[in-house]
């Protein structure tokens, strides 16, 4: 069964309002995002986890000459003994409800096999770029630098995290969430946690790149200390706990994105121009079982042909059919050409991209359910990349795993 381990923790010192040093998972980062972060404080975590290249030289090293540095001069620093993390999301969800996500942060041993064997289950297919640059990071830092995110059916498993102590640190990220991190070293919870772990398998949420670089690093460092594990946040699978959002398909360079889809798709345009009657449009999608599409020419539904559907998803898993990704990748991306692919989850950013001209057309994709990602991965089977968008991220920055420590 998983095997779930306490660590030395990383972190800021001297900070407990760590807004201005935290920043988003890596994978998140876009256009002019990386120097606002910066520009907030040159000990920003962006300039590890997206580093670039200096007098140090290429960016991997770069980032590993000023980890060292920080370490040297104070600004992280390794506590005392190693213990768990307790970590809480709180924030408010797009029906104004406030909710809150609790967790735990520890290291996850690795399977001995590499991804997909053992009682990490993985429900995602990955991209072998992101792949190779995750791993040149983790070999020149030697360095877990943010979370992966792992899915436990233990009931009421946040509680074992507890209440904050004194070396709580928050950060409170451009989106109103509210992110909170404190250690956990008492011996009988450190014990419930790690046995809570233990008890079932455990599904990969969010991180699966990162997950195959750390087993690809293993595999070539047999060695190694720290290797054999890599820092994940441990959350209940359970509705309660989770806000999966979807991740769309920003398409460049296909001007005649709907004439392409003509033979797969009957299109109903939609008369919505403004963020709230996009909001209209997910639920639209949702009742009709289509996706949607906004380009130069509008707002619509498409609506699959159920012949042209069958024949293109009879090729993936059972479990893998009724998710709009695999719609995506099986019948709209094969008549896309070379149509160039961006995956973000704000619909109206993306909407806003098309009316400046920036891209041709967005096709949304309707959110995975929690009862799917469940199915998917306990039937060991990979959905398309980018499906699922658990959200909010957890902040990096908020705790680090050195292997060597």
């Amino acid at each position: 069964m998983p095997v779930f381990s306490p660590f030395r923790g990383l972190r800021y010192h001297g900070l407990t309002d760590l807004t201005a040093v935290a920043a988003p998972p890596y994978d998140v980062i876009h256009g002019d995002e990386h120097d606002r972060l910066t520009g907030r404080d040159p000990r920003n975590s962006v300039r590890l986890i997206l580093p670039v290249p200096s007098e140090h030289g290429d960016g991997y090293a770069t980032a590993a000459a000023l980890l060292a540095a920080w370490r040297a001069d104070g600004t992280l620093t390794p506590d005392d003994r190693p213990g768990f993390y307790g970590y809480r999301m709180t924030f408010t969800d797009p029906s104004g409800r406030t909710r809150v996500t609790h967790g735990v942060i520890g290291a996850l041993t690795l399977p001995e096999d590499g991804p997909g064997t053992g009682d990490v289950l993985p429900h995602e297919r990955t991209i072998p770029k992101h792949r190779s640059d995750r791993l040149s990071l983790l070999t020149a830092t030697r360095a877990n630098l943010d979370p992966i995110w792992g899915l436990t059916p233990a009931p009421g498993f946040g509680r074992l995290a507890g209440e904050p102590g004194d070396d709580r640190q928050c950060a409170t990220d451009d989106q109103g969430v509210l992110h909170e991190v404190w250690s956990i070293t008492d011996p009988a919870r450190v014990e419930a946690i790690t046995a809570a772990v233990a008890a079932a398998p455990l599904v990969l949420a969010d991180g699966h790149h990162r997950f195959e670089t750390a087993c690809a690093y293993r595999a070539a460092h047999p060695d190694a200390p720290g290797g054999g594990a890599i820092m994940t946040l441990v959350v209940e699978l359970a509705e309660a706990e989770l806000w999966v959002a979807p991740i769309h398909r920003l398409v460049r360079g296909v001007p005649d994105l709907r004439a392409r889809l003509a033979d797969a798709f009957t299109v109903e345009p939609v008369a919505l121009t403004t963020p709230a009657g996009l909001d209209d449009l997910e639920a639209r999608m949702e009742a009709a079982d289509a996706l949607g599409l906004i380009d130069r020419e509008g707002v619509a539904l498409l609506h699959g042909r159920p012949d042209v559907l069958a024949a293109a998803l009879a090729v993936e898993p059972v479990e893998a059919r009724t998710v709009d990704a695999a719609v995506f990748e099986r019948v709209v991306l094969p008549r896309l050409g070379d149509a160039t692919l961006e995956f973000r989850h704000d619909a109206a950013v993306l909407a806003q991209a098309v009316a400046q001209g920036d891209a041709d057309a967005v096709v949304l994709l309707r959110p995975v359910r929690v009862e799917q990602i469940r199915a998917a991965a306990h039937a060991g089977v990979r959905m398309p990349q980018k499906t699922t968008f658990f959200a909010p991220k957890p902040r990096t920055g908020l705790v680090f795993r050195g292997l060597d420590d």
